[in-house]
């Protein structure tokens, strides 16, 4: 067997089905959608058809829905957008967040908003109590990832929003890992602003979007010729969007299946885990989880050694952590959920996706192996 890759986290392969969707609109489809003429009419279609399929897959409206380049657009645009209107204000974030919107709160903190971190357990899950005593009525946004992109542990951003929605607060949750791997919806999650990636769900990288609930106040972060509403000014990348919008079909069109399908995965993967004679720990092992997402620290070793013999083997995974000369530095979401250290210090993420099979995970099982016994010893 070639080459595993277990990385479906940091990114997906462009689908077949996505491509011949985009195909089109990379060579006679190339109009802009704001001009009048027959190229432009057929390129502005493409554009809102891709609109509703994307909006589909939250359960949004269309014209809720703005087109970005990426999760982190997204993200800026919903923290900022929230913001330049007002000099002194409260944001709450979890603790976990993407750097994608912990850095802007950071920056925002620096302008003067007041920064309000809500920590979580010792599964990576916010506490609702806690986040409930540090949501006031100050607090203006409200921003909690749905699915955390290292450990999978999914949070409960329903129940959140309630309690912010008490006090007056808009929601924005960032599910760029969620979408396409469970049920998302937007209504029932009570958010104002959802964040989206294409990359995330098998459409190219270069293409996200935002989803803004009617009439929630938001500035743009780029101005300029008002498209998209006014709030995100550009050119539309139209092959890109058209990509979005089959991804999301295609996620929306078996969801059901092919989660199921990945948890199989990933108990044949923690069952031969089980059966390495290693020493290890699942972070947020008793969290809700996304279905593809596994993140094992074994006890004792580095995870920076592990990934290493791991890619000499031809398997691509993720390091919780990196180990200087100064010890293992975990990584900010192993922190905040104080994780053991001589497990976080050797975590693996392993992450799966819609092109992995049963044998694929067999054959990691038995590449790992050989990585652990290259990484260290027994303990």
């Amino acid at each position: 067997m070639g080459p595993l890759y277990f990385d479906f986290n940091a990114t997906t392969p462009v689908l077949p089905e996505v491509l011949e969707a985009m195909l089109p609109y990379l060579r006679d489809g190339f109009g802009n959608p704001g001009s009048g003429h027959l190229w432009g009419l057929r390129a502005r279609e493409a554009v809102d058809r891709a609109r509703a399929q994307t909006a589909g897959l939250i359960g949004a409206d269309p014209e809720e829905l703005i087109f970005t380049s990426c999760a982190t657009e997204s993200n800026c645009t919903a923290l900022y957008g929230a913001f330049e209107d007002v000099i002194s204000a409260r944001l709450a974030v979890s603790a976990v967040e993407h750097p994608s919107v912990l850095e802007p709160a950071g920056y925002l903190k620096a302008q003067g908003i007041d920064l309000d971190i809500l920590p979580v357990d010792n599964q990576g899950v916010v506490g609702l109590e806690a986040a409930k005593a540090l949501i006031k009525p100050e607090t203006r946004l409200v921003s909690v990832m749905l699915a955390n992109n290292e450990t999978g542990a999914i949070q409960p951003v329903a129940e959140i929003a309630r309690a912010a929605r008490r006090a007056g607060a808009l929601v924005h949750s960032d599910a760029a890992q969620a979408c396409g791997k469970i049920p998302v919806d937007v209504d029932a999650l009570g958010v104002d602003l959802l964040t989206l990636a294409g990359h995330k769900l098998y459409a190219p990288k270069g293409v996200g979007a935002l989803y803004l609930r009617r009439g929630t106040p938001l500035a743009p972060l780029l101005r300029g010729g008002g498209q998209e509403r006014g709030l995100r000014s550009g050119t539309e990348n139209v092959a890109q969007i058209v990509g979005l919008g089959a991804a999301c079909e295609l996620a929306a069109r078996d969801l059901d299946q092919e989660m199921a399908r990945q948890r199989r995965i990933g108990r044949v993967l923690l069952e031969g885990i089980e059966g390495l004679g290693r020493e290890f720990m699942v972070m947020s092992g008793d969290a809700a989880k996304l279905p593809n997402t596994l993140n094992v620290g074994f006890k004792g070793l580095a995870a920076d050694r592990l990934v290493e013999a791991l890619a000499l083997d031809q398997v691509g995974v993720s390091a919780g952590a990196a180990c200087h000369s100064g010890g293992a530095v975990l990584s900010p979401v192993l922190a905040a959920m104080a994780a053991p250290i001589e497990y976080a210090a050797g975590a693996l993420r392993l992450s799966w996706g819609r092109t992995t099979d049963l044998d694929g995970a067999k054959e990691l099982l038995k590449r790992l192996a050989r990585a652990l016994e290259a990484a260290g010893p027994r303990t």
